[in-house]
């Protein structure tokens, strides 16, 4: 009989375990303890409530930054600019699917292949030459393409994909 009830309780648990665990595929998110400045909707497994990926400033660096210097269509010479690898934010919300809609404070939008974050350092930039961005400089994130490294990322097309004050990304 001892074995019986062992086998019953180990279900029991695993059912509660189960009915526990969240629906969603990984670990959820942390909440946003500072203001958000970053939305991620669609096709992620990890959330911090109502199926969406919000991300303060320290959440977004806390996933860890990197400085690129590259020039743009929009300042003089080369900038240095810090912020977080898109792919890096896209892994940590478990985005799966194979292009973003990328929407700045105004409601411009823009559509970038999921590829061009594995094929380039592309950039979640948050500050520019040591400097926070903020709304009225192109922040409080700007995306920022490594176009001194790469010929091909100099052109108007690509120049389309720098948005700046993104807002929203939506996994499609």
């Amino acid at each position: 009989m001892p074995k019986v009830f062992a086998s019953i309780s180990v279900v029991v648990g695993l059912v509660f375990a189960l009915a526990a665990a969240p629906a969603i595929g990984g670990p959820q998110l942390a909440e946003p303890e500072g203001r958000v400045i970053l939305t991620i909707s669609g096709a992620i497994d990890r959330t911090n409530g109502d199926a969406l990926a919000r991300f303060d400033r320290k959440m977004l660096e806390e996933l860890g930054t990197t400085t690129i210097i590259t020039t743009t269509s929009w300042t003089d010479g080369p900038q240095e600019f810090e912020g977080v690898l898109a792919r890096d934010v896209l892994k940590a919300v478990g985005a799966t699917g194979g292009t973003i809609a990328a929407t700045a404070l105004n409601d411009y939008q823009i559509t970038i292949p999921m590829s061009d974050f594995d094929k380039y350092q592309v950039l979640f930039a948050t500050h520019m030459n040591g400097v926070e961005l903020t709304a009225r400089d192109k922040g409080p994130i700007w995306i920022v393409y490594p176009r001194d490294d790469h010929k091909e990322l100099r052109n108007q097309k690509v120049d389309a994909k720098w948005l700046w004050q993104l807002s929203k990304i939506s996994v499609q």
